[in-house]
């Protein structure tokens, strides 16, 4: 667990997490929201370069399970893990931006960690 970083520090950590939201309005804002906010502010603030490394790889693997879930459509199971997948994706999102308010960092499950 990370000490506790600072109030206005804890607000960046925060909108790493909140931002991959975009996805439901932009095409693949869900990667984009996080990537942006992590390439900006990660030489600045330590915690957001670790909060958005985590939240960046869970936005990438959410992408990938989707795509898989969009393949297994075809023998329709893939419609209920894709509402299962997007379910989890905000419930987890939510978690971790309540814990990033607090300021810990939340490790994602089912992450593949691409990015390092």
């Amino acid at each position: 667990m990370n000490p506790p970083s600072a109030a206005p520090d804890r607000t960046w950590d925060v909108l790493c997490h909140i931002s991959a939201l975009a996805g439901f309005v932009v095409p693949f804002g869900n990667i984009l929201g996080p990537l942006i906010l992590w390439l900006i502010k990660r030489q600045e603030l330590p915690s957001v370069d670790a909060h958005g490394k985590e939240a960046l790889n869970f936005q990438i693997s959410v992408t990938i399970y989707m795509a898989v879930a969009a393949v297994l459509m075809l023998v329709i199971i893939g419609f209920f893990l894709m509402i299962g997948i997007a379910v989890a994706a905000i419930v987890l999102v939510v978690i971790a931006a309540v814990k990033a308010s607090n300021g810990e960092l939340y490790r994602y499950p089912l992450t593949i960690r691409l990015v390092n």
